[in-house]
Formats: structure tokens, sequence, C-alpha cells
């Protein structure tokens, strides 16, 4: 009788863990992340309708251009220091230096005696935003598969809400019933133990990059060159020049105006991937996208409230509403294209974004005839961050998918330096025609007019090159499924 051997049991394959946002596996970064977002955005937001009082107190109202001007110069020299620093030892170093840096820059600011102090204080602000904004875009596209990441983004876009709904007021506020010294000094402390356990929690996440790009595009856009220091700083100080000669019309400001000018023509592609201003398919095309639907919409945000307040007369509360309206659109977008990212692909949803964005800036100059309701420009400024909450984060997704092996914080880097040229150059730009045309004509609302139309250049221009943005397999587009060769529980090595 012949005796059967029992087949073979194959063994029970154990049951996936749980992958998502806050899952055991990413819960540490998330927090993590959420926290150090959330921080950020209220100093940077608390601040802002404090920086004029703050000019006035100190007898320094007419270089107060200069001290708006300063943290996004200075942001420009961060992005390039955090995204050379995250390629070299990973994104927790510069991440945690640009946390510890915020604190400090506050004090600088609550103690300032001159206009010349404050002014450093944001520059060294705009250094430190620079370093987190970059090492957070590296830390998410190393710590999370590709299916993850949109919705990670989503969430540090949600982290500016509770900041740019209660910051504002609440500094005007202490600014009411103390000083404006009280609401730095109080942001400084409010940071310092949250900051503090933020970055103990990033220390105890182990080593760095656990789940690097995506491979399937990786190396598309070649070797990774390494933006000079020279070049960041010359690009930092000609953004400083251009923002502040642009604030009046003499001999000194145009002198300034043009400078910087120049000075960004010649250093400004020293800092960008090559073929960028040609608009390269890959990372160069994303980066020049990232330029234009920031200049774009950022310019839109500075003009529709001046034409509100100045040319349509309607009420500060309304203004008000306007951003807090922008504000929420942003976030709400955001997490739409997170749950889109499985069934469209990423240079879609820039190129609706940049058509949504589009027809924003038409509602905008809509608004100059007198028979159109001012508020209809409050819904220009909220579909506009319809638009750019879809385009923006899959512009960044894109970026990180399209950075080559061992660059993506070259790739953030550039992402943040052309986000900080777009509004620079396209302000500027809109800036000197509504000067022209408010000198040429007595009219109030011509020169929006104008100022309006020059934003057309920006969005139908990312409409019509969102295909150049498109990744090598445009099935990984949107592919749920995480990258096979990069395991979230094996580290990768230190750059």
């Amino acid at each position: 009788m012949t005796r059967r051997r029992p087949a073979p049991v194959a063994p029970a394959s154990p049951s996936p863990p749980s992958s998502g946002l806050f899952s055991r596996t990413y819960l540490a970064a998330t927090a993590s992340f959420a926290a150090v977002m959330f921080l950020t955005g209220f100093a940077a937001l608390a601040v802002m309708p404090l920086l004029p009082v703050a000019a006035r107190d100190l007898d320094g109202v007419v270089l107060y251009p200069l001290v708006a001007g300063a943290f996004v110069a200075a942001s420009l020299l961060g992005g390039v220091l955090g995204g050379t620093w995250a390629d070299r030892a990973g994104p927790r170093r510069p991440l945690t230096v640009g946390v510890a840096l915020t604190v400090v820059t506050l004090l600088v600011s609550a103690t300032s005696t001159t206009i010349w102090q404050l002014a450093l204080g944001r520059f060294a602000d705009g250094i430190a935003a620079g370093l987190v904004a970059v090492s957070i875009n590296v830390a998410i596209g190393q710590s999370y598969p590709d299916h993850v990441r949109a919705r990670a983004l989503a969430l540090m876009s949600a982290c500016w809400i509770v900041p740019s709904l209660a910051g504002p007021p609440l500094a005007g506020l202490v600014a009411a019933w103390w000083s404006w010294r009280a609401v730095f000094f109080g942001l400084a402390g409010f940071t310092l133990l949250p900051a503090a356990a933020a970055v103990l929690l990033l220390h105890g996440r182990g080593p760095e990059g656990e789940a690097g790009p995506s491979p399937d595009a990786r190396g598309s856009s070649g070797p990774v060159r390494r933006p000079a220091l020279s070049a960041a700083v010359a690009v930092s100080a000609a953004a400083a020049l251009t923002q502040y000669g642009v604030s009046a019309w003499d001999v000194r400001h145009v002198v300034c105006t043009v400078s910087g000018l120049a000075l960004l023509v010649v250093f400004a592609p020293r800092l960008l991937p090559p073929r960028t201003w040609q608009a390269g398919r890959g990372l160069p095309a994303t980066v020049l996208l990232r330029a234009l639907t920031s200049g774009a919409y950022f310019t839109l945000e500075a003009f529709v409230p001046l034409m509100l307040s100045t040319a349509r007369r309607v009420p500060g509360v309304v203004t008000g509403l306007a951003f807090t309206g922008a504000a929420l659109a942003w976030a709400g977008a955001s997490w739409l294209q997170g749950r889109l990212q499985d069934r469209v692909p990423r240079y879609w949803l820039v190129a609706v974004g940049a058509g949504v964005m589009a027809a924003a800036v038409a509602l905008a100059a809509l608004c100059v005839l007198p028979a159109v309701p001012a508020a209809t420009a409050v819904s220009s400024m909220v579909l506009a961050a319809v638009g750019m909450g879809l385009a923006t984060p899959s512009l960044t997704l894109l970026s990180l998918t399209h950075a080559p092996a061992g660059g993506q914080g070259y790739a953030s880097s550039a992402m943040q330096t052309a986000q900080n040229l777009g509004q620079t150059i396209v302000l500027a730009l809109a800036s000197a025609l509504f000067s022209a045309v408010s000198t040429a004509t007595n009219s109030q609302l011509a020169p929006f007019a104008w100022a309006f139309a020059l934003l057309v250049v920006p969005v139908t221009g990312t409409v019509r090159l969102a295909s150049r943005t498109r990744t090598a397999s445009p099935e990984r587009e949107h592919d749920s499924e995480p990258a096979t060769t990069a395991c979230p529980a094996e580290p990768a090595d230190e750059r």
C-alpha cells in the first residue's frame, strides 16, 4: 500500500500592515510634520498685520517695503540651503535648524529698537521658513510611499487653516490691548515647547528616508546640479531690491528695480534646473509652472484687496472674509486632489487648477466695472485658491517623482525658488504696469484692469504646458500601489 505524503500547506501570508496616513507605520511622521507646519503657519500669518504698526512705531514707514519683502527674499536663500543640506544629510537636520531659528527670529523682531533690526528679524525668519518648507517636502517624499504623499501634502495645507483664521485676529487683539512686541514674544513662547517636542519626535523616528522617490521617472532630469551659495545670496538680494524698488517711481527706486531685475536675469537660472525657461519636459517644466501659478495667485491676492479697499470702498471685514474663504478653499481643494490622485493623472490636475485660476482672473477683471457687485471680487480670490489647491500639491508630487536619484532636496529647493521668483517677478511686472496706468489716467479702476489682464499670461501658459510635467510612465501618475523598490521599513543611506 502506497503511503501518500500529505500535500504541503502553504503558509498563510501575513496581511499587509495599514499604510494610511495615520496608520501605526506613519503616525509619528504625520504628527511631526503637521505640528511643524501648524506652528510655522501660525508664526508667519499672525505677524503680518503687525508689520505696518511696528514700522510706524520704529519710525521706519519709508522702509516698510524692505521689511515686507525681506521674508520672501530670504526664503529663496533658505530654500537653497535646505535643499542642499537635505540631499547630503537627510531632511531632519535642516528641519530642526529651521524650527529653532523660527523661535530665535521672533525674539529678534520682538526686541527691535530700529527698523533695520526688524528687517533683519524678518530676513532671518525667511531663511527659517525656506529651510522648513523644503525639508518638509523632502521628508514627505522619503517617509511615505507614492500613494500616501498626496494626502500628506493635503494635510500640510489643512494645517494652515486654523492659523489663517485665528492668527491675524488674535494678534490684532493682543497688539491693541498690549503691544505688537507682546505678539512676537508670545509667539516665541507658544512655539518653543511644541516645536521642541516635534523635533524630539523627529529624532526618535530612526534613520532618514524610508521610502525614496518613485523610480519610474528617476533620472529623467539628468544628474543633480547643485546650486552655488553665492548665486542664492545674489538672487535673495535681487528679490529684495526689486520688491523695494517697485514701491515708488523716483530715481532711487527705479535704479533698485533695474538692478534687482538684472541680478535675477543673471543668477536665477543657476538655481533652477537646466531648460526651465524653455519648459523642458519633466522637472524643468514642473518648476516653471510652479513659478507661473504662484506669481499669478499671489499677485491676484495683492491687488484684489487693494481694489476692494481703495476703488470699491468696501468694509475691511469683507476683505478679511476674502482671505478666510481663500484659506478654506485652498485646503478643501488640496484635500480633493489627494482623493483624486488614484483616478486622474496629476498633470491633468495641474491643468484643471490653472483653468480655474484663469476663470478667477476673468472674474476679478469684471469687478472693474462699477455695475458688478464688489463681492464678486471676493469670490475671485476664493476661486483662485481652489485652483492653487489643485495645482500646487500636484506640482510638488510631480517634482518629487521627476527628482533624479539623490536629488529630492534639489528638486524641492528648485520648487521653492521658483515659487518666490514667480511672486517677485509677476508682482513686480503687475506693479509697474499698475503704476504706469495710474500715472496716465485719472481712473481708479483702469490700473486694476491692466494688472489683471497681465495675469492671463501665466495661467493660460500653465494650462498649455501642463502636459510637459507628465511622468515617463503615465499610468503611474494615478497608480495607487507604492513603489516596490523602497520598503518603508528599510532606511536609506544618508546622503
